[in-house]
């Protein structure tokens, strides 16, 4: 279909297909294997200026759009949704500080991200705070002109390599979400350090650890937004974050599509190859559509929210998340399928791209969650009519 890109949407495009093609489909198998970052592709992620695009020219980016950041994170995860991630969980470290941060907070930091100088991470969960960030127990006790935090998080996408942590925290405990609060903590902070790193299904490329803070004293310039405002945000940053994962579902399943087509048109039963059979024709013919409708709704949310920064997205951006992410798992699993017995094997890449789809399902919300937020989006809707 024609999305009708501009002419710097197409240059965002091709540049991702040939970093894809070129730096990360050769290594990409290794990275999986010794779960290590890779940051020589990142310093070449860095060097094209793909983590200015959604940073405001002011602030050293090319202006700020979802869109682009969507355009490039799908490209790069038709290849590698894992390598992928060091872009996208940046931009989710960084959204915060783009939604929230003070003048002042964004003149130190931005300029620094958009440059790929220092990554970012942003720091929700905790070992009993997953989908309810009511049992946030991380605490940041006021204490003249700084914060004492303590507590722990984990499974945090960059968490290690990232320089810039957005983390929430309780300052008011007692009082649920109305008593959290979000603060900027650099990597380097004296009672910060970092716990196990996890042995995961898939994504091996991105590293998640575990944020330990044990007496961790923060200045109290680096609150973002008002104390009390660290659930909102927490969902404003997910409700613009969304279409990124969004974007790397879709990423992941055109890949696994991709490759199983040309698999199809190659592997030979019965006298032909199995792309002339009518039952692969028909699931493929299936998959194509799933992929493009995810994409069709992954774009049209993006550049709804570039339109109108300020306009409630709820329900479209979880739509959005929800519908790639169960595209991808569908797809992937079906790749493998056609594939056959070759498709369980890593040799071939699509036991990789379902084993990595998975996690679209679960990270940035749960696709239950996902499904609350449409469900009570619509009650409020049907109630103003």
């Amino acid at each position: 279909m024609d999305y009708f890109l501009s002419e710097e949407q197409k240059m965002i495009v091709d540049l991702c297909k040939k970093i894809a093609q070129e730096k990360i489909k050769p290594v990409r198998q290794h990275y999986d294997e010794i779960e290590e970052f890779p940051w020589p592709i990142v310093e070449e992620m860095a060097k094209t200026d793909l983590f200015r695009i959604y940073i405001p020219e002011e602030y050293g980016g090319l202006g700020g759009s979802i869109f682009n950041l969507c355009l490039a994170v799908e490209e790069l995860s038709k290849v590698d949704g894992a390598i992928a991630l060091c872009l996208a969980g940046t931009a989710l470290g960084t959204f915060p500080i783009l939604l929230f941060g003070t003048e002042e907070q964004k003149k130190k930091y931005l300029p620094d991200i958009a440059a790929g100088k220092r990554l970012t991470a942003f720091a929700l969960t905790e070992p009993q705070a997953g989908s309810d960030a009511t049992a946030i127990k991380t605490t940041a006790i006021k204490e003249a002109d700084t914060y004492r935090l303590n507590g722990t998080k984990c499974f945090i996408t960059n968490a290690g390599e990232a320089e810039i942590y957005t983390v929430i925290a309780l300052t008011s405990p007692g009082r649920g979400v109305r008593g959290l609060s979000a603060f900027i903590v650099e990597k380097d902070t004296p009672g910060f350090t970092f716990g196990k790193k996890e042995k995961k299904l898939g994504i091996r490329a991105s590293p998640t650890r575990e944020l330990i803070f044990q007496d961790c004293r923060i200045p109290k310039e680096n609150l973002l937004g008002k104390e009390g405002q660290g659930f909102i945000v927490a969902l404003k940053t997910l409700y613009v974050s969304r279409p990124g994962v969004a974007a790397q579902a879709v990423g992941i399943a055109q890949g696994a599509l991709d490759e199983a087509i040309n698999y199809a048109r190659q592997r030979v039963q019965f006298g032909q190859a199995i792309i002339h059979f009518q039952a692969i024709q028909h699931l493929l013919a299936d998959l194509a559509t799933q992929v493009e409708a995810a994409r069709a709704l992954v774009y049209s949310t993006a550049r709804m929210i570039d339109a109108d920064p300020e306009k409630r997205v709820t329900k479209e951006s979880a739509m959005s998340k929800l519908f790639a992410s169960e595209t991808a798992m569908k797809v992937t699993t079906e790749a493998v399928q056609i594939f056959g017995g070759y498709g369980y094997m890593q040799e071939y890449p699509v036991e990789k791209m379902m084993r990595d789809a998975k996690i679209t399902q679960i990270y940035e919300g749960t696709n239950q969650i996902q499904r609350n937020e449409i469900a009570l989006a619509l009650i409020k809707e049907s109630a103003s009519k």
